[in-house]
């Protein structure tokens, strides 16, 4: 199993002076989901090299058992430290497609056109696309072969706009991941803030939040083992 995880290269929180970027956890559960249960996990980015880490996920309430040991593991520092670019990376080369979030993504992965033919070239070979929390930004852009929306019909989630309001950051914001999908088309679904909630829709998978980082990654290790 070969899995590509692909994360943000946006630092920057619109133009309020705080940083941004990957939210760590959201990294870390997939990561060691993925890597325990055998698969070989490439990162990417689309400026390559260390992705920013959003500061706030490593305060002490936001650390998890992953992102303890994410600290103490070398090999997986070094590894998130030279992230490889994005482009010229091809969906052939493995077998799902995973986004963690941060705020980030939605600066830069919603409308990178590298990030938007990896999503679709996965798709068109019938392989599982996975993201969660503000991940699912990368997909507003992306369209199914027939030129919908990729997400029309399809039943998804993602940060919610409750989500947004609470961390105080909806008119910071360049977009709604809750309005775009809405907007497109598609069946959003969303569970109670900050609980555990992910969705599966044929071969893509959603989760809502930070809280949802782990069950997406299973939901995707699931699609891959069937």
């Amino acid at each position: 199993m070969r899995i590509l995880m692909v994360m943000t290269s946006h630092d920057q929180m619109g133009d309020t002076g705080h940083k941004t970027g990957i939210w760590l956890e959201e990294f870390a559960a997939p990561y060691y989901r993925f890597i325990d249960g055998g698969a070989t996990v490439t990162l990417a980015s689309p400026k390559g090299g260390q992705p920013p880490i959003d500061p706030n996920s490593q305060a002490d309430d936001a650390l998890t058992d992953a992102t303890k040991r994410f600290e103490g593991d070398t090999a997986a520092q070094q590894a998130f430290a030279s992230t490889v670019k994005l482009q010229g990376l091809k969906a052939d080369d493995f077998d799902a497609l995973f986004f963690p979030g941060g705020h980030g993504p939605l600066w830069d992965l919603a409308t990178d056109a590298d990030s938007i033919a990896l999503i679709e070239a996965f798709v068109a070979q019938d392989k599982p696309v996975g993201a969660v929390c503000h991940g699912p930004a990368a997909l507003v852009n992306a369209k199914a072969a027939n030129g919908d929306p990729l997400v029309k019909g399809r039943e998804v989630t993602g940060f919610t706009d409750e989500e947004e309001k609470a961390v105080g950051l909806e008119a910071v914001v360049p977009l709604s991941i809750e309005q775009e999908f809405k907007k497109a088309g598609s069946s959003y679904k969303k569970g109670a803030n900050w609980a555990p909630f992910a969705v599966t829709d044929g071969k893509l998978v959603t989760g809502q939040n930070p809280a949802s980082s782990e069950l997406a990654a299973n939901a995707t290790m699931k699609l891959l083992a069937s």
